[in-house]
């Protein structure tokens, strides 16, 4: 496929896991792709495959208002505009209330929330322009909490509002705004997790398809959304779950 030939894309986080899925994906559809993380080394080796003349990247701090700015200001220059603003960096510590730090907090909510904002803020002028979209990554967690994960549930709640609102505002000038939920998937940073097969098995089981996401799983769809294809879907926020939020929560019998 196609679709993104004489398109720019940016994607945070595309280092690893879905970010760098979704990256290699829009290249591979044509896109020019502007890769975006805290680690150069790691966008460095995410673009290793990719085009040369059609792949920038640029190291960025998404908490830090001003890097994003940078960011898109770097895309605008190198490619000539901007069509897609996938937002997809994140971290997620564990703890309840009381028990996880404040800075724990703060993290979580300048990355994962901020993160996000500064994006869309930042990415909005230049998407007016081409009458592009956004794609944000929440979660499933953006949908309904998960168990002793109450700083990045509130993070995701956030996401999942900001980007209908989003959505609302700028639908009639002509920007899509939508967000993927994913559950459990398969990354650096669920990794740990597969070590523990009796943990994986209660996910399993909740899930009708009966597995974990890949990466590619969900870079799928980020695709989707940012594509023509979608091009009367806004404000959505979609699940792409192996079905597990088709569940009233009981287990099975």
């Amino acid at each position: 496929m196609d679709r993104f030939n004489g398109k720019v894309v940016i994607v945070t986080g595309a280092g690893s896991g879905i970010g760098a899925a979704a990256a290699r994906r829009f290249a591979a559809e044509g896109a020019s792709v502007v890769l975006a993380g805290r680690t150069r080394e790691k966008l460095e080796r995410t673009a290793a495959d990719m085009p040369k003349d059609k792949t920038l990247v640029q190291a960025t701090d998404v908490s830090r208002l001003e890097q994003v700015e940078a960011l898109v200001q770097a895309a605008v220059a190198r490619f000539g505009r901007l069509d897609v603003m996938v937002n997809n960096a994140g971290v997620a510590p564990e703890g309840r209330l009381t028990e996880a730090s404040i800075e724990d907090w703060r993290q979580v909510m300048a990355i994962d929330l901020d993160g996000v904002f500064h994006g869309c803020r930042a990415a909005m002028p230049e998407l007016l322009k081409t009458r592009g979209n956004i794609v944000n990554v929440s979660s499933v967690s953006g949908l309904g909490a998960d168990w002793n994960m109450c700083f990045y549930n509130a993070a995701k709640g956030g996401v999942t509002n900001l980007t209908r609102a989003i959505a609302m505002d700028y639908g009639k000038e002509g920007v899509r705004a939508n967000a993927v939920c994913p559950s459990l998937t398969r990354t650096d940073m669920t990794e740990s997790m597969f070590g523990d097969e009796a943990l994986i098995d209660k996910f399993r089981e909740r899930m009708p398809l009966g597995r974990a996401a890949q990466p590619d799983d969900v870079a799928a769809v980020i695709a989707f959304l940012a594509s023509d294809d979608a091009r009367f879907v806004t404000g959505v926020n979609l699940p792409v779950d192996g079905g597990l939020m088709a569940s009233n929560g009981q287990p099975p019998q």
